[in-house]
């Protein structure tokens, strides 16, 4: 409740994540029929980057700052996007950009504050729904979908220490009541023991066909630092591999410091 996402909007760990979700929802796009993209920790949907929080930190200079000018070709769709949209961006403003009129948005934000603010900016989308609820409890509430058919995108703020054993845990009782879903969790790398951990209890479930997509800004060599983050995929999206790699190259070329790296990688099998 005390994770306030204004202070890191922009950052490297941003324009990577929303670089990846543009190609994400167009692949759920390439048929007719609708989908639900269930966003569990919504945020408020747009950012001022020139407001005192996100000043404070500046973390956006070091993420889309770095590009928005002169961005490179993997990039440039969604550089083209942010701009189109004004105020930097969240999740569920892309997300409400780009969905088809038949296609869903449920937004999730526990924070009142927030909350209340992203119901006011989803405002004129008949097709978004904001809910001031906590993120987990959603997986249950609002899987499977009617459309039978969702992207669900899980993005916590990480401020608890058992963050990633319950996430773990909620990810694989989600997959277990909808298995065809196409979940993307985000997680930090700060050291790589964590995820490691993470990964592996994860293979100690039924889930099938995961993969990870990670760019490390610099060697996960500081526990204290944000090094890099990556999305786990479950049941991607046809093709998604391909589509990530040069993303994730231009993230590297563009935002990485010495040491910086990407990986595209095979965690479980189908």
């Amino acid at each position: 409740m005390n994770y306030r996402h204004i202070y890191h909007a922009g950052n490297f760990a941003d324009v990577m994540k929303h670089a990846l979700l543009i190609p994400l929802i167009r692949a759920m796009q390439r048929k007719e029929k609708p989908f639900l993209l269930l966003d569990t920790h919504a945020g408020i949907g747009h950012y001022n980057l020139q407001a005192g929080e996100a000043e404070k930190t500046g973390e956006w200079r070091e993420g889309i700052g770095k590009i928005l000018d002169n961005p490179p070709p993997a990039l440039a769709d969604y550089v083209a996007l942010v701009r189109k949209l004004g105020l930097y961006p969240g999740s569920p403003a892309i997300a409400a950009a780009l969905l088809r009129p038949q296609d869903r948005l449920v937004a999730c934000e526990l924070h009142p504050e927030d909350a209340a603010t992203l119901k006011r900016t989803m405002r004129g989308h008949s097709n978004v729904a904001v809910h001031e609820r906590d993120g987990y409890e959603a997986l249950n509430a609002f899987l499977p979908p009617p459309e039978r058919r969702a992207l669900v995108l899980i993005d916590p703020p990480f401020e608890r220490p058992d963050e990633f054993s319950t996430l773990a845990a909620t990810l694989a009782a989600a997959w277990r009541k909808f298995p065809s879903g196409a979940f993307v969790v985000w997680y930090p790398i700060k050291h790589r023991a964590p995820v490691r951990a993470f990964f592996e209890s994860l293979k100690l479930t039924p889930l099938r066909d995961a993969i990870a997509l990670e760019f490390l800004r610099r060697p996960d060599t500081n526990p204290a630092a944000l090094n890099g983050c990556g999305l786990l995929v479950i049941n991607p999206p046809f093709g998604l591999q391909d589509e990530a790699a040069p993303i994730l190259a231009a993230c590297e070329a563009a935002l990485g410091e010495p040491g910086c790296s990407a990986v595209v990688e095979r965690l479980i099998d189908e």
